[in-house]
C-alpha cells in the first residue's frame, strides 16, 4: 500500500469511527486519568478563538483552565478579569509558552495563536508529554504539518484539530449518505468561503506597545516592523504569518471536501485570483479560485473565496456542495445539510443539529463544546482513535489550502506527488513547502 493510499485509508477509517526544541521530560501516561481526576488546561492565544477555547474547556466535567498564555500582557490581564467575572475563579497568566511546556501541572494545551505558531506549539507540547487541541489550520506550511504528525506519533500524544464540524451529528450523517451512494457516484466537491471582509487600511509602522513581547509573537517567522495591521487579527492577510481566508475559515471547508470525497492530497493544482476591491495592507488575494484534480480517483475539488457582495450558492455562503451522478448534497456551515435528487432536484434527506446558543461556533452537538468533549474523552482514554479530528487530517486539510496558495503565488499549474509530499521536478515550488525558521523557534528536521 502506498503512503498516499495509507493516508486516504486513515481519513476514511477516522470518519467511520466518528474520525531549538525543548528537552523531553518524563511523561506521565494520559491513561492515568480517571473519570474523577481533574485535567488542567492552558490556553495559548486569547484574543479571538482563544475565548471559545476557554469556554470549551470550562464546560467539561473535571476540566479546569489553570493558565492563560499570550505575548500581550494587556490582553492577559483583561482575560483574567473576564475569567474571574464569569467563573468566579482565579487563573494564572504567562507570556512565554515555553514555560507552559515546562509546567508539569498542566496536562493539556489548546493553541489559538496566529497560524505561524501552530505546528511548533504542537510539537513542543508533544515533546513535553502534553496532549494538544490545535486551532485550524494545523500548520502554516506542508513540511511542518508532516513534522507535527511525526511528533504526535513519536511521543504518543493526543492531538485534535479544531474543525468542529467533524463532531456534528448532522455532518457525520451527511458523510454517511455520501459513502452509501445516496447521491450516486460523488465526483466533485465545492468549498465556499464568501465572508464579509472589509478593507484593513494601512496603519503604518510604530514602536511596539508596552506589554507586548513582539519577539515571542513573531516566534518562528521573520520579524517585521510592528504594525496594527498584524497584531492582533490582520496577520491572517499576510503570507508570513497567515494563509488568507482559504487557510482561515476555509480549512473547515477544505477538510470537509477531502472527507466527503475520501481523498488525500491532489496531483494537479491550479489557482487564480487577486485584489480587486481594496487598496490596503492585505498581501493575500481577496478573491481566489483554486482547483485540485485527482486523476487516479477521477475526482475534483473546486474552492472559492470571495470577500464582499456576492450571490449565494444553493443558499450557502460558507459551506460545501457535493456533486454525484444522482444528486447534490449541500452542507451549510457547521451543522446542517440538504440533498436534491435527479434532474428535477426533488428534495431528499436533510438534517440539522439545531441551535444551542447564540454563537455560530457553539451551535448543536457539533459546536466547539462538543469538539472539546470529544478531545477530553480521547485524552482520558489515551486513545487517538476516539478523535473526530485527528492530527493526520489536520495536516492534510491544511495542506490542501497551502497547495492552492502556492499555485496562486507562482501563477501556473503545479504537479504534486502526494507520496513524497513534494512537487514533481519543480524546485521553485518546493521552496514554498517550508519556511526559514528564526532561532530559537526552530522545528527540527528530526523530531
Amino acid at each position: 500500500m502506498s503512503s498516499n493510499q495509507s493516508r486516504r485509508k486513515f481519513i476514511k477509517d477516522s470518519a467511520t469511527t466518528a474520525a531549538a526544541a525543548l528537552a523531553v521530560p518524563s511523561i506521565i501516561p494520559a491513561e492515568a486519568f480517571g473519570a474523577n481526576d481533574r485535567i488542567n488546561a492552558a490556553v495559548l492565544g486569547i484574543n479571538g478563538r482563544g475565548k471559545s477555547h476557554i469556554q470549551g474547556f470550562m464546560v467539561q466535567d473535571n476540566v479546569e483552565v489553570t493558565t492563560l498564555c499570550d505575548p500581550d500582557m494587556n490582553l492577559l490581564k483583561q482575560r483574567q478579569k473576564d475569567f474571574k467575572d464569569k467563573y468566579n475563579k482565579d487563573v494564572a497568566l504567562e507570556q512565554d509558552l515555553r514555560r507552559i511546556m515546562d509546567n508539569k501541572d498542566i496536562d493539556v494545551i489548546s493553541i489559538a495563536t496566529p497560524n505561524h505558531w501552530h505546528s511548533l506549539a504542537v510539537i513542543w507540547a508533544c515533546q513535553a508529554g502534553k496532549d494538544a487541541y490545535v486551532e485550524k489550520p494545523g500548520s502554516h506550511n506542508i513540511w511542518e504539518g508532516r513534522k507535527m504528525v511525526e511528533a504526535a506519533e513519536k511521543y504518543d500524544r493526543i492531538v485534535q484539530h479544531g474543525v468542529q464540524l467533524r463532531s456534528s451529528p448532522a455532518v457525520n450523517e451527511a458523510i454517511g449518505l455520501l459513502r452509501d451512494g445516496y447521491i450516486g457516484r460523488v465526483y466533485m466537491a465545492r468549498g465556499l468561503v464568501f465572508r464579509w471582509r472589509p478593507s484593513i487600511g494601512d496603519a503604518g509602522f510604530e514602536p511596539v506597545p508596552d506589554g507586548i513581547d513582539y519577539d515571542l509573537w513573531t516566534g518562528p517567522a521573520m520579524k517585521r516592523p510592528f504594525t496594527r495591521n498584524l497584531v492582533h487579527y490582520n496577520w491572517h492577510w499576510t503570507f508570513e504569518y497567515g494563509n488568507g481566508d482559504v487557510g482561515n475559515q476555509g480549512i473547515h471547508e477544505t477538510d470537509l471536501c477531502m472527507w466527503g470525497l475520501d481523498v488525500g492530497l491532489p496531483t494537479k493544482i491550479t489557482s487564480m485570483g487577486g485584489k480587486f476591491l481594496w487598496d490596503d495592507a492585505k498581501e493575500v488575494p481577496e478573491v481566489l479560485t483554486s482547483v485540485y484534480h485527482y486523476p487516479e480517483e477521477d475526482k475534483i475539488i473546486q474552492f472559492e473565496v470571495r470577500p464582499w457582495c456576492t450571490n449565494t450558492e444553493e443558499g450557502v455562503t460558507v459551506g460545501n456542495i457535493f456533486y454525484g451522478d444522482k444528486g447534490v448534497l449541500v452542507v451549510d456551515g457547521y451543522d446542517s445539510y440538504k440533498t436534491y435528487l435527479g434532474q428535477k432536484r426533488e428534495p431528499g434527506k436533510s438534517g440539522s443539529d439545531g441551535a444551542m446558543s447564540g454563537s455560530e461556533y457553539d451551535r448543536g452537538a457539533g459546536g466547539t463544546d462538543g469538539h472539546f468533549a470529544n478531545f477530553i474523552e480521547a485524552v482520558r482514554a489515551h486513545d487517538k482513535t476516539i478523535l473526530n479530528g485527528p492530527v493526520e487530517t489536520a495536516h492534510l486539510s491544511s495542506g490542501l489550502a497551502h497547495l492552492g496558495n502556492i499555485a496562486y503565488r507562482l501563477g501556473r499549474v503545479l504537479t504534486f506527488d502526494p507520496d513524497s509530499e513534494r512537487f514533481v521536478n519543480d524546485a521553485e515550488a518546493d521552496k514554498l513547502l517550508k519556511r526559514n525558521y528564526r532561532p530559537p523557534y526552530v522545528i527540527p528536521e528530526n523530531i
